[in-house]
This record gives structure tokens, C-alpha cells and sequence, in this order.
């Protein structure tokens, strides 16, 4: 049994699939720190100072914090739709990169099938009938 986990363990598709795992996780952290730190200023800039990330509709009657941050220190039940705006913004732009990345793969994929199709076939050997031809033309020259 631990040998058939080993070779399931050391397969080239799970450690592609945990590679690629890792480098999700970790685009996640970039694209979120690139959404919350560059382009949700940049849209609230646009938008006359408009923080789309504290916005939020208290469910409680009165309520009297004024920040996403202190209602949850709170325990206040909220509806935070400033972060489900920057969640959305961020989701469009993962999703943006990845059809660009699955574009230039399929790019870069169909140009490796069109060079190899454009690639000339090696010469086919000569038949047995071609090698006989070609002795008997041998000897003549050497008797000529």
C-alpha cells in the first residue's frame, strides 16, 4: 500500500497540480495587495474621495460606528458591499489576467504546431530496389 501512495505521491501531474496550487495562492496575495493598494484608491480618487472598501448598511438600529472595522469589532451584523465591490474588482482583473495567460498559451501552442507542420520531413530511406540500383551503378563505374 505505501508503494502505490509513493508512486501516486511522485507523479508528474500531482506535483505540476501542487506547483501550480502554490503559485495561485500566491498570485491571490499579489493581485489583492495590487486591487486594495493601487486601483481601489485610484477609483475612489476618480469617484470624489469615495472609500468603496469601508462602505457598509448596518442591519442593527442604532448603530453609531462610523467604520467597516469598528461595526465588526462589534459584533454588529452588517451588509459590506464596499468590500464586495473590491472583491468584484479584483475578481474582473484575476479573471483578465488568466484569459491573457490562456491566450498567449494557445498562441504560443498553435505557433509550435504550425513550425513543426512547416518543418520538412526528414528524406524516406532508399527502398531495397534503390540500394540494388545503386550498387549495380557502383560497379559499372568501377569496371568503366
Amino acid at each position: 500500500m505505501f508503494k502505490e501512495f509513493k508512486e501516486f505521491a511522485l507523479k508528474g501531474n500531482l506535483i505540476d497540480m501542487a506547483v501550480a496550487f502554490v503559485m495561485g495562492a500566491a498570485f491571490v496575495k499579489l493581485s489583492t495587495a495590487f486591487i486594495e493598494d493601487m486601483i481601489m484608491p485610484l477609483v475612489g480618487k476618480i469617484s470624489g474621495g469615495f472609500d468603496y472598501t469601508n462602505k457598509f448598511v448596518p442591519l442593527a438600529d442604532n448603530v453609531t460606528v462610523t467604520t467597516l472595522a469598528e461595526a465588526k469589532k462589534n459584533n454588529i451584523p452588517v451588509i459590506a458591499y464596499g468590500e464586495f465591490i473590491t472583491v468584484g474588482v479584483n475578481f474582473l482583473i484575476v479573471a483578465f489576467v488568466m484569459f491573457l495567460v490562456v491566450k498567449a498559451i494557445s498562441k504560443a501552442k498553435a505557433l509550435a504546431a504550425k513550425q513543426e507542420a512547416a518543418a520538412p520531413a526528414p528524406p524516406a530511406a532508399p527502398t531495397a530496389e534503390e540500394k540494388l540500383l545503386t550498387e549495380i551503378r557502383d560497379l559499372l563505374k568501377q569496371k568503366a
